[in-house]
């Protein structure tokens, strides 16, 4: 009986594999090399059972096994194969060999894995690199790696679930998240808080959906996936050259071949577009860089799409241009966003108090709502989330909800409980229908539903605690109580003191 490989299990040997790696390089670094050899496992592994399925079927007519196999997902040349590396492990310039199967497999399917201007994904990892040590300890490294990875049997057939790949790559990304320290948060949203983003902008079967930040695409997953239907389509574009080649793959890996995941700023350079103007989406989520230095803000002033017409945000923090951007980019009349942000973003001033109260004004803010602090990797800070609909009518009220106290501590950070606090912020949220909490919904220093006019008299600042009284009255002291306490504390230290007098006395002290 052939074994039935389990999620546990390519946990197990894959997250055993990044020994090879731990102490020689960054786990920011590292991360590449296993990823990008679980997905030419799971490619070569597909391509084989394919294969040996069409010999059957062919009755070993190559021809048209051949021909068969052109039609597949991927064509796999002989030297990009797992097997073939796995063959040649013991050749002295293995890290060529691997580094020369990753561009032959690119060129074989330049449609899914290289960029607009050819770049592949495997262009920022070199299995031949000097980071890996001296030329024995390359090979060394490189024939463990294949090893390990040997032990896994990625054929369809025998794996326990259909997305079990994808799950295990978001399971190890997770945990180079939490090894890589500051730098985690330049490719991967916390789970819960993508859970929560994705539940909080629901989009409905048949939706275009797009992460302009998308790091390694694990949010854009979850809001698709919280569809229900496999009837809706994902765009995402990212700036770091590495942390797309991860979201290409994981789209692979989680069965959405059509995501159109491009590489590219997205400010500067916006990917998706329809003719000049950019592209329309039912739903636009993001955790865009907390406050970017440097975001393009020169060239803002004369943008082609328009997208700064309520105000150029400074040039040293570009939340308001993420936002802008995203606003832009939702179908006018219907669309939602969702989006991460430092709270500076809801009161800071200057160009940004304009912007917001601009974007206030034109009725497209739905809710803010205040999450913990240090949930997310590479900050401590708190953040906040932002749901702006373009489709909210007549009604200008903004709901708030401060989720600051409401988590789970962690060794080294905290979490929103998926069966606690998640639920309780979208179960508040989706409560708030035509500009009001449904009755028995509203619960005092959580949510509170404030009117445009208060927001004016408020100058247009977001402030959580503007809105959500959160004030916690000191208990009234027992004056007498304490003064008894006092006493008592007193009377016991001078009874002690004397009690020392009398021992240092007997010492001659």
């Amino acid at each position: 009986m052939e074994q039935i490989v389990k999620e546990r299990d390519i946990e197990r040997i894959v997250w055993s594999a990044c020994g090879t790696f731990r102490g020689v390089i960054d786990p920011s670094q590292y991360k590449d090399y296993i990823l990008t050899m679980l997905f030419i496992k799971y490619v070569n592994d597909v391509d084989k059972e394919k294969r040996k399925a069409y010999s059957e079927k062919y009755e070993g007519d190559l021809a048209r096994v051949d021909r068969a196999m052109s039609m597949e997902r991927f064509v796999v040349p002989n030297n990009s194969r797992f097997d073939y590396f796995f063959e040649n492990r013991n050749e002295n310039n293995i890290g060529e060999i691997i580094d020369i199967g990753l561009a032959d497999l690119e060129e074989a399917n330049r449609e899914k894995l290289t960029s607009e201007d050819g770049s592949g994904i495997f262009r920022n990892i070199s299995f031949n690199s000097s980071n890996l040590g001296d030329e024995k300890q390359k090979k060394d490294r490189i024939k463990k790696l294949l090893f390990d990875f040997n032990e896994l049997d990625l054929s369809p057939s025998h794996l326990e679930r259909r997305d079990i790949i994808g799950d295990a790559y978001e399971y190890l990304i997770k945990n180079f998240a939490s090894d890589a320290g500051k730098k985690a948060g330049e490719f991967y949203t916390p789970a819960e808080v993508s859970t929560l983003i994705a539940k909080l902008t629901k989009s409905k079967p048949g939706s275009r959906i797009y992460d302009p930040t998308c790091g390694s695409a694990s949010l854009l997953i979850k809001a698709g996936k919280e569809v229900g239907t496999n009837d809706f389509h994902l765009y995402g574009q990212e700036a770091n050259g590495s942390t797309w080649a991860l979201g290409v793959m994981n789209m692979f890996l989680h069965g959405f071949d059509s995501a159109s995941i491009r590489w590219g700023d997205t400010i500067r350079n916006p990917k998706h577009k329809e003719g000049d103007a950019l592209m329309k989406f039912d739903t636009v989520v993001a955790n865009p860089p907390f406050s970017l230095d440097k975001w393009g803000a020169d060239e803002a002033g004369s943008d082609r799409y328009n997208r700064f017409w309520r105000g150029v945000p400074p040039k040293s923090k570009g939340d308001w241009a993420f936002i802008s951007h995203m606003l832009e980019s939702a179908y006018e009349g219907s669309g939602k966003v969702g989006v991460v942000v430092p709270h500076g973003v809801l009161f800071r001033g200057s160009s940004e108090a304009k912007i917001r109260q601009k974007t206030i004004e034109d009725n497209q803010l739905e809710a803010v709502i205040g999450l913990p602090s240090n949930l997310f990797y590479g900050t401590g800070i708190p953040a906040a989330v932002l749901i702006f609909n373009k489709g909210k009518g007549d009604n200008t009220n903004v709901l708030f909800i401060d989720a600051s106290e409401h988590y789970e501590s962690g060794k080294n950070q905290n979490r929103l409980r998926e069966d606690k606090d998640i639920p309780k912020i979208v179960d508040t949220y989706k409560a708030f229908v035509n500009g009001e909490l449904k009755e028995g919904v509203a619960e005092e220093k959580y949510s509170y539903v404030a009117t445009f006019k208060e927001i004016k008299e408020n100058d247009f600042n977001l402030n959580i605690p503007r809105y959500v009284d959160t004030f916690e009255p000191e208990a009234e002291v027992n004056i007498p109580a304490v003064q008894a306490q006092i006493n008592t504390l007193e009377k016991e230290l001078a009874e002690v003191q004397a009690q020392m007098q009398s021992y240092l006395k007997e010492l001659g002290l």
